[in-house]
């Protein structure tokens, strides 16, 4: 980045006097406009969010140290803890980066390519951090959902539909958008920054407001790294340009847009993937499919991340209620449990767009596994929900598995 920024409130000091920099200070967000002409956003401007109500006393100084301390000593307190499991005393002290580190990294990720690939083992085993602007308050939106975004996109990638036919820029563009397609996310969504009068509402006229978020906070983090500074200016200005295109495809609310345009590509078969705007067009649609597929995973991982989404939802909830506002819809939990949210989820948006995913790439082996993955688990919370009504347990409505029911729902018949 070509500039470095001093104080939240906007003050910009260059690294030369005679770099060609527009700054632009809006509603308290500091913009850069480097030489391509994008706006680049300055990290860190998530909504204040009162995590006291949320029962963390925890000083926001103990959360970074602890966090570097839990990331740098994870290997070391596992293969400790396994061996003397096992019986094995260590003859020596362990190391960070020893043997064991090195062998159980490359076996995890020699599996990477696989869709049953545990990305919470591999978080519990490598404290894996994306990028240090996601926020791991957050359940669900943070490091790991970047990284399971991420290993879902590589496994689409490798799709022969789409593989044949992809540059090794689209592959980076792809891998490098669902990396960062979530990036400083606050935790909560576009209808509670526009009722509370968030700046990022005010400055994308309350459109997008995340995603547009997402790309100029990528857009920062990439000139700051200088990864495209050898680039040339009009090949560095495409590569933003698409990072964006590909980030904001994936706002919820431009589904029924890209499924209807995906539907009438394959009904009229004129995909021509040898062009680059209908290349670039289903990597958008990959993308999307990555952001969404929790559904589409084991039920052991799915239901995992169902309840890492409510449990953010929730927290949204309980905010909106104590600054006394509307709650947003998905947001109760006495009303909204998370079986009939994820019923919902699966039937209206999750369902249609994996269906025609699978008539594009022509119902390979991933395409039929994530489908049935997602048939089995609808099914699963459909019996879940069930259990719930019938038991009619009026002050319970968190939507927990617990381990009974979790034990009756794989031993019975799932259609």
């Amino acid at each position: 980045m070509s500039c470095l920024m001093v104080e939240r409130c906007g003050e910009i000091s260059f690294d030369s006097p005679d770099q060609n920099a527009k700054c632009v200070c809006m509603l308290g967000d500091a913009r850069v406009r480097g030489q391509t002409g994008v706006l680049s956003e300055r990290r860190g401007s998530y909504p204040f969010i009162d995590f006291r109500l949320l029962n963390n006393t925890t000083h926001s100084g103990e959360i970074g140290t602890k966090k570097k301390v839990k990331r740098l000593l994870s290997f070391q307190r596992y293969f400790h803890a396994s061996r003397l499991l096992r019986g094995i005393v260590p003859q020596a002290s362990l190391y960070l980066l020893d043997e064991d580190y090195l062998g159980q990294a490359r076996h995890m990720l020699s599996k990477v390519g696989m869709w049953d690939f545990d990305i919470f083992l591999f978080d519990r085993l490598t404290n894996v951090m994306v990028q240090e602007d996601y926020h791991s308050q957050n359940p669900y939106h943070n490091a790991v959902h970047a990284a399971d975004v991420t290993q879902a996109m590589h496994c689409y990638l490798k799709e022969p539909k789409l593989a044949n036919f992809l540059t090794p820029l689209d592959i980076m563009l792809g891998l490098l958008a669902a990396a960062a397609h979530d990036v400083d996310h606050p935790g909560v969504n576009q209808p509670f920054l526009i009722k509370t009068n968030h700046h990022l509402a005010s400055l994308y006229q309350n459109v997008s407001v995340l995603e547009n978020h997402h790309w100029r906070s990528t857009i920062g983090m990439l000139r700051e790294s200088r990864l495209l500074a050898h680039l040339p200016k009009e090949m560095t200005q495409d590569i933003e340009q698409q990072l964006g295109s590909l980030i904001l495809a994936t706002d919820i609310n431009r589904q029924n847009e890209f499924l209807t345009r995906l539907k009438a590509h394959l009904e009229n078969k004129d995909l021509r993937l040898e062009d680059a705007p209908d290349r670039h067009f289903m990597l958008q649609i990959a993308l999307k499919c990555a952001d969404i597929c929790n559904p589409c995973r084991l039920w052991q991982m799915s239901k995992q991340w169902s309840e890492r989404v409510c449990e953010e939802f929730y927290r949204q909830g309980d905010l909106e209620q104590k600054f006394e506002l509307e709650i947003s819809p998905l947001c109760n939990q006495q009303k909204d449990s998370i079986p009939s949210i994820q019923i919902g989820f699966m039937t209206y948006i999750v369902e249609p767009l994996f269906e025609e995913w699978a008539r594009f790439t022509g119902d390979t082996p991933l395409s039929e596994n994530m489908l049935s993955h997602l048939r089995r688990n609808k099914a699963k919370w459909r019996s879940l929900l069930h259990k719930q009504h019938s038991s009619s347990r009026s002050n319970d409505h968190s939507g927990q598995v617990t381990e009974n029911e979790e034990q009756t729902l794989n031993e019975g018949d799932i259609p």
